[in-house]
């Protein structure tokens, strides 16, 4: 994909900082927080949104959300945080590779929002 932001980020063109790396996978910290802590975790691969991940590569949704949970633990987060996919313009997605947001760090209200 040419011109997406997070395959820029994923293939270390774009710089970022960078909590964890494999070869699937790439958790960095969000430059925009909204939360105390708040991560992103994204597939090196693109996919457009989750209801692409999760039909193309259903595998790669659970090693996406084990990796999360995995930086989450890592970081401290043991009180609590919320895991996020937006998907589509409705959602909240604005950059159009899918990726989960970890937020934590304070208590989260419900709704959302």
């Amino acid at each position: 994909m040419t011109d997406c932001l997070f395959c820029s980020i994923a293939s270390g063109d774009i710089p970022a900082e960078v909590i964890r790396r494999n070869d699937r996978v790439v958790v960095f910290r969000d430059v925009n927080p909204q939360a105390p802590d708040h991560f992103l975790a994204i597939p090196v691969e693109h996919f457009d949104n989750v209801a692409d991940l999760s039909r193309q590569a259903p595998l790669l949704v659970g090693e996406l959300l084990a990796t999360a949970t995995s930086v989450a633990q890592a970081e401290g987060l043991e009180d609590g945080y919320r895991v996020v996919f937006n998907s589509g313009a409705n959602g909240g997605q604005t950059v159009g590779h899918v990726h989960a947001h970890v937020l934590g760090g304070r208590q989260l209200a419900w709704p959302p929002g």
